[in-house]
């Protein structure tokens, strides 16, 4: 690096990168205000919009239960969007790995608690999932400066699952379509229990290897 601005020698400091992706240079340019980060926000905004949706007049008006669906619909695409673009694009900021896991679980965990208001979903099943999400969230900032647990197919199935039967669950559903969303939603249950379980086995082996690294690196240099 030179120290002198791309645009002040003349350039525009981005280099068009093979297959239509950014360059470099155009990377390094990530911030706050970046695709990733804008999905993320638009996600946070549509929970409160999600909810008022979701309980207006009572709960059991089928057309704001539609309503409701789609904003969740549309958070859950986002939620799909925002990572792949950060991830592809290297658009990582400190913003975005606060916020995008508040988000999810701020949308994932008003539409659980507001169902179970509504009397249409046992709170045994919100406390279930929403015990699960935090408690992994809390064992993240435990075992985070030993290492990165990566997502598992689990993982990815149990949010796809969960995403679904919710989905079902805030449409006015009746009949055979009802019975369905009590087994999507049985699958999810299963699958978020599964994977905790999962993910603590994974922390602690982390954890233990970490731990040992550090004595074995202690001693070396004493």
């Amino acid at each position: 690096m030179t120290g002198v601005p791309a645009s002040a020698a003349g350039g525009t400091g981005r280099t068009p990168a093979p297959g239509g992706k950014l360059g470099a240079a155009a990377v390094n340019q990530a911030s706050l205000w970046n695709i990733a980060n804008i999905l993320t926000m638009i996600r946070l905004v549509l929970v409160p919009g999600f909810v008022m949706l979701l309980l207006a007049d009572g709960g059991y008006d089928p057309a704001m239960r539609a309503w409701a669906w789609a904003a969740f619909a549309v958070a859950m695409i986002t939620d799909i969007f925002d990572g792949h673009l950060a991830r592809t694009y290297n658009l990582v900021t400190d913003f975005g790995k606060i916020a995008d896991p508040i988000a999810d679980k701020a949308i994932m965990g008003s539409a659980l608690v507001c169902l179970s208001l509504l009397g249409d979903l046992p709170w045994w099943v919100t406390g279930v999932i929403l015990f699960r999400e935090l408690g992994i969230t809390l064992m993240r900032f435990w075992v985070i400066r030993h290492g990165v647990i990566p997502a598992s197919r689990g993982g990815k199935l149990k949010t796809l699952a969960q995403g679904t039967a919710t989905g079902m669950y805030v449409l006015a559903l009746t009949g055979p379509l009802a019975t369905l969303r009590f087994w999507v939603m049985a699958l999810a249950v299963v699958l978020t229990v599964v994977t905790g379980l999962d993910y603590v086995r994974q922390a602690v082996v982390l954890r233990r290897k970490g731990l040992a690294a550090q004595r074995e690196a202690a001693g070396s240099a004493l």
